[in-house]
């Protein structure tokens, strides 16, 4: 088992806290894609003798493991008891160390591994990799809990989950009744404990109140099409996210006029297995509060709309797709003036196939900026992500939305609907797959807009190319690095670390050249997890 807790700087600066259930040696790092070649490894400990080491590595194959020229990781503290060590340590979010992993606004594929003495046997050690979004920029702390609050739960009822690979089960839930205006200031997931691998994602769809929505459990996308009735998002939770607290200033309101009654509940399932006999109740726990915030919020659903004939051809190492969202209609489809809206958080779905989502924002036909991306996005961590800092879209923005397919391991096409087999006698290369991906990016674009009453227009759009802005600076630490006068700041720099270690701690060492910020971000790393 291993717990890290991490933070970063404005001086591009992350802090790293590691403490492994071992007295031997531990190594934590960063994998490209969830695989050791390629990987950059720090490997520290602390000698029977009390002596500590520690030193950067990058892995070059499933048996050799290098120790880099350039030492761009920097030890703050190593410590020990009769049960853990503990490593602090911190590093540039871009080095310029070719052997060193950028740390990005992508999902990171964290490895860690250990043995239970100091003779370091990488290859021999049990390894555990996970995934998780680092440059997080609001800690569970930053939110403040209302004195008065309620919960309520929209969840279906024992649901029997039928023998199909993939399930979209839809029904129709009241919304908490309130006699005055309330706000939603967070929700959570409910999943029946044993159908965890089984759920997928679940949405909340707000309906509108002049909308005759029928009853039971429906197919959301089958033969009777009033499951589909109501397709703005409330709240939602995919494979991998947690619980998300809406920032203290803003809220979503319930309880006035124009607020929804009833939302669309739908959970999609993924029995690959086709398992028997299972029995679901899983949904979304909102909570809800008289205390208003300043303002209310609201959700854009922007992307790719993939009925009737979106594809993904196989054999694919890199396939993009292309979804507009024109906002120069907002107005109009709305019935009063649309204000500008204020963008605080993000979250990116993709299936199975997908690798990277990116939003880009233009203006004018001019690219303004990325909105969010993940370029090394992993369909198991999918959850709602804030904004280093608010950004406006106005009226007639236009936001585009990238999503890059791989498809090495099918040998048939991708729809996003079943049943559809057009198009099966292309001999499928990657000649004709960038064929297929420049004719569906400079054909005519149909941009559909709808509202919550179902109102629907479509627009004509053109896709445009979106610019990378260069990366930042590379930070070269390692000619800095000195390991003089360890012990003597030894006491000191453990404080400032907040961590606590039983009187049997071995030996402590720290550098001088920096101090370490408040560790604000944790995470239990290797619970639960397979081994590699």
């Amino acid at each position: 088992m291993a717990y890290l807790r991490w933070d970063h700087d404005e001086q591009e600066l992350m802090s790293f806290e590691l403490r492994v259930h071992t007295t031997g040696w531990v190594a934590f790092g960063f994998s490209p894609h969830g695989e050791l070649p390629g990987s950059d490894i720090v490997i520290g400990g602390v000698f029977p003798d009390g002596s500590i080491y520690f030193s950067d590595y990058h892995v070059v194959d499933e048996a050799t493991l290098e120790e880099d020229d350039s030492q761009d990781y920097q030890l703050l503290s190593v410590t020990e008891n009769e049960t853990s060590t503990t490593m602090v340590f911190k590093r540039h979010l871009r080095t310029c160390d070719p052997n060193d992993l950028d740390i990005t606004v992508d999902t990171a594929r964290l490895v860690t591994a250990f043995g239970t003495d100091d003779t370091v046997q990488f290859f021999k050690g049990q390894r555990f990799f996970k995934s998780l979004f680092l440059m997080r920029y609001r800690a569970p702390s930053d939110s403040t809990d209302p004195k008065t609050f309620f919960t309520y739960d929209l969840r279906l009822d024992n649901f029997a989950v039928p023998l199909e690979e993939t399930k979209y089960a839809c029904t129709f839930i009241p919304l908490p009744m309130v006699n005055q205006k309330h706000h939603i200031y967070k929700f959570e997931p409910v999943i029946t404990p044993h159908n965890i691998s089984l759920v997928h994602h679940i949405l909340a769809y707000a309906c509108g109140n002049a909308s005759v929505l029928p009853s039971g459990i429906g197919d959301c996308y089958g033969a009777n099409p009033d499951f589909a009735l109501c397709s703005q998002v409330l709240v939602g939770w995919a494979v991998g996210g947690e619980s998300y607290q809406f920032p203290d200033e803003a809220a979503i309101s319930i309880g006035t006029p124009w607020d929804p009654q009833y939302v669309r509940l739908e959970i999609h399932y993924s029995n690959f297995d086709l398992l028997p006999g299972l029995i679901d109740s899983s949904g979304v726990r909102i909570y809800y509060t008289p205390e208003l915030r300043k303002y209310d919020v609201g959700v854009l659903q922007t992307g790719i709309f993939t009925f009737p004939v979106h594809f993904i051809p196989p054999g694919a190492e890199s396939y993009r797709s292309y979804g507009l969202c024109n906002s120069s209609q907002f107005d109009e489809m709305n019935g009063m003036l649309v204000p500008d809206l204020h963008v605080f958080a993000y979250l990116l779905h993709t299936h199975l196939s997908g690798r990277g989502v990116k939003a880009a924002q233009y203006r004018n036909g001019e690219q303004l900026r990325i909105i969010c991306e993940d370029d090394k996005y992993d369909f198991r961590l999918q959850e709602i992500r804030d904004m280093k800092e608010t950004l406006i879209i106005k009226p007639g923005d236009e936001i585009l939305v990238e999503c890059n397919f791989q498809t090495l391991d099918r040998s048939g096409i991708t729809f996003a609907l079943e049943g559809m087999m057009a198009m099966d006698f292309v001999d499928w290369d990657n000649e004709t797959v960038k064929i297929a991906e420049k004719a569906a990016k400079e054909a005519d674009q149909v941009v559909m807009i709808k509202t919550i009453n179902e109102l629907q227009r479509n627009e004509t759009g053109l896709i445009r190319d979106i610019s990378i802005p260069e990366r930042a600076a590379c930070h070269n630490i390692s000619g800095y690095l000195s390991l003089s006068g360890l012990r003597a700041t030894a006491n000191l720099r453990l404080t400032a670390a907040g961590t606590s270690e039983s009187s049997t701690t071995k030996e402590t060492a720290s550098l001088p050249l920096l101090s370490l910020t408040q560790l604000v971000f944790a995470w239990l790393i290797l619970a639960s997890e397979e081994r590699k």
